[in-house]
């Protein structure tokens, strides 16, 4: 079988290579499922895993194949499987359990383990392959009427944990109202965040660097958000005219972290943090002035990686209502489609390129 894989650690090492055939019987309990992989998306996590910063091997092998963002059909189940059946359209969750109380509690997205289990990313095998067999808990059944836009279910569940985290931490407020919401970043993780925060009501302003207009600025205003270039107005003179309810993060330039929690969060307000940032930058930063305005403030700042079951199935809600209220705007986030495992190459490559959004390469069809 083939999968397009890398030597962890090994920068340029991206290669084709052969997998075993998944076996039903490769999960215990008789609750195998067996799926064929139809599309699987790109994102700089994979990126950076191909340039060698991260990533590690399953045991018994030396190579990882890569790819998280997945979409497939069922193909076949073990006799203890209850809630899927062949034909139904899933996503696989990213991570899988390790050892830990929140692991036990199927939470492996808030694992305490020092190492953990992640498709394409930690130790087990990631979807640019052509079929996987997953115990049924880690597998999210999707509409037939989302099945274009499937792939994009593993990104959304991202910032719907991270909306959820906020509302959550907000509960201390007893009565909090959010109102309105600015978005760091205009990327793929910006624009879901606008939508999410659409589907909840917010009044929402997306700051990013290119001024408009181009795609990105487009499909903010597709939602009924509102476009600002960082170009035009700065984010210290951005808040100096308003302040934000929520501040969601998403810019992969960490130094914004900052003046966008100096500048735009209002009293009582909530930050999403929601980029990883391997890189050594460093910045200057009013310590005490920082310090003071967030003790005063009573402002509160949460971090979001990965996802479990809950933020999929609110994605797929949140994906649902999206088409109904802005058809095909999710499919206007996919800007570029490459045919086939064997053109890896040119997927990669258009990770790179100017003007893409997401890359996705489609595995077969079905």
């Amino acid at each position: 079988m083939k999968a397009v894989a890398v030597f962890p650690g090994k920068a340029g090492s991206l290669h084709l290579a052969d997998l075993p055939e998944p076996k039903l019987d490769d999960i215990p309990d008789g609750k195998g499922v067996l799926v064929k992989i139809l599309r699987c998306g790109l994102d700089g996590t994979d990126k950076e895993i191909a340039a060698g910063e991260y990533g590690a091997a399953p045991d018994g092998f030396d190579f990882l194949v890569e790819g998280h963002e997945n979409f497939g059909v069922v193909l076949e189940t073990a006799p203890n499987v209850t809630r899927f059946k062949p034909g139904d359209f899933v996503v696989c969750r990213v991570r899988r359990a390790g050892g830990s109380l929140y692991d036990l509690l199927d939470m492996p997205d808030m694992t305490t383990d020092q190492e953990y289990f992640e498709h394409g990313i930690s130790r087990v095998h990631g979807f640019l392959t052509e079929a996987y067999v997953e115990d049924e808990r880690y597998l999210i059944l999707i509409p037939e009427g989302l099945k274009n836009i499937g792939v994009l279910l593993e990104p959304t569940s991202v910032i719907e944990k991270g909306l959820t985290q906020a509302y959550e931490v907000q509960r201390r407020l007893k009565v909090w109202q959010a109102a309105s919401a600015a978005v760091l970043g205009a990327g793929t993780i910006g624009l879901l965040a606008s939508m999410g925060l659409r589907n909840r009501g917010l009044e929402v302003t997306v700051f990013g660097l290119d001024e408009p207009p181009y795609p990105n600025s487009d499909l903010v205003e597709a939602v009924g958000a509102t476009y600002v270039s960082t170009k035009r107005t700065t984010l210290e003179a951005a808040g100096a005219a308003r302040r934000f309810d929520l501040v969601f993060e998403c810019t992969g330039f960490s130094p914004l972290v900052f003046d966008g929690a100096r500048n735009l969060l209002a009293k009582n307000g909530v930050m999403v943090l929601s980029s990883v940032t391997g890189g050594q930058r460093t910045t200057e930063v009013p310590s005490d002035a920082f310090n003071l305005d967030m003790v005063l403030g009573n402002k509160v700042m949460v971090g979001t990686v990965n996802a479990n079951r809950e933020h999929f199935e609110q994605g797929v809600r949140d994906m649902a209502l999206s088409e109904a209220r802005w058809p095909g705007w999710f499919g206007r986030l996919i800007t570029q489609r490459v045919q086939g495992l064997e053109n890896f190459g040119e997927a990669f490559q258009a990770l790179s390129e100017p003007g893409n959004i997401k890359v996705v390469v489609e595995i077969a069809s079905g």
